[in-house]
């Protein structure tokens, strides 16, 4: 799984070169994009498509690949691979088949996007895109509203205005940063609260590139079911002094009341199994 630049060509480790010119196969989104960058460092390795569209049928190509001995590169379009892009179910299926799944680390954009952002970044929740349909979105919105994490998103140009009217409209007051075209010649960051930057993009006749969007926590206190977010968490894998301490990291509980709460569920389970 090999990270590449999201804009800047000269984004890119030695080691991700190097594996990139080693591997026997590279699979990437798009060829004709990959291929600039494999230009770029004189990467002749070949090439196949692994898109949302073929990612099953290719994923059994990959295995095979791999059981012949042959050494596969997972890349995106740009940045790290496996975020908002294809690649969870060929990495599952390969590692279920007995392989080694190697990272190469590099850039992201939500990492590089939240380093500039002047937002509390030690806690951040990723939501991918919005949704595209109205009444989703304004959903996506009102559960935004009361998110104690820093909240990150990507928006195409052609849909940031519509998206932040909505967050103008459910989210008067909230600090919102836009991060357009980052590393690229053209990169701009938008800072301010909600109203300062749908006024900014309001000035603007056309609107380029991709976004990340970054909307600073709620200040709002959401009426807390400790027994429901504990029994989230242990959904989740979660358990004991480590759930506890996932609960007052995520949701500002107490450790002591969120451990007797996950002590009580226990305890409550093992006498009605008896």
């Amino acid at each position: 799984m090999v990270a590449t630049p999201i804009g800047n060509l000269d984004d890119i480790t030695f080691r991700a070169i190097e594996t990139l010119r080693n591997v026997d196969v590279i699979a990437c989104e798009d060829t004709r994009t990959s291929r600039v960058l494999l230009n770029n460092r004189n990467i002749s390795t070949p090439l196949i498509s692994l898109h949302r569209f073929n990612e099953n049928k290719k994923t059994q190509t990959i295995i095979e690949y791999l059981q012949t001995g042959q050494s596969v590169a997972l890349i995106s379009d740009a940045g790290t691979p496996n975020i908002s892009d294809p690649g969870f179910r060929l990495v599952r299926s390969v590692m279920e088949t007995g392989f080694r799944v190697v990272p190469i680390p590099g850039p992201s954009s939500i990492i590089t996007a939240l380093s500039v952002a002047g937002i509390d970044g030690s806690s951040f929740v990723f939501m991918g895109f919005s949704p595209k349909k109205d009444l989703a979105l304004r959903s996506f919105f009102q559960k935004i509203d009361l998110e104690q994490r820093t909240v990150v998103f990507l928006e195409p140009a052609r849909r940031i205005m519509k998206v932040i009217g909505v967050a103008l409209e459910l989210l008067p007051g909230r600090r919102l940063v836009l991060c357009r075209e980052m590393t690229k010649k053209f990169e701009e960051i938008i800072s301010g609260k909600v109203e300062s930057v749908y006024e900014q993009l309001a000035e603007r006749d056309n609107i380029k590139g991709e976004f990340v969007v970054l909307i600073e926590h709620s200040k709002k206190v959401p009426a807390i079911d400790i027994e429901q977010l504990v029994l989230d968490l242990m959904q989740e894998g979660y358990s004991g002094k480590r759930l506890a301490s996932e609960a007052q990291m995520r949701y500002q509980v107490s450790k002591t009341a969120a451990y007797a709460k996950f002590l009580k569920i226990i305890k409550s389970k093992s006498e009605t199994d008896s």
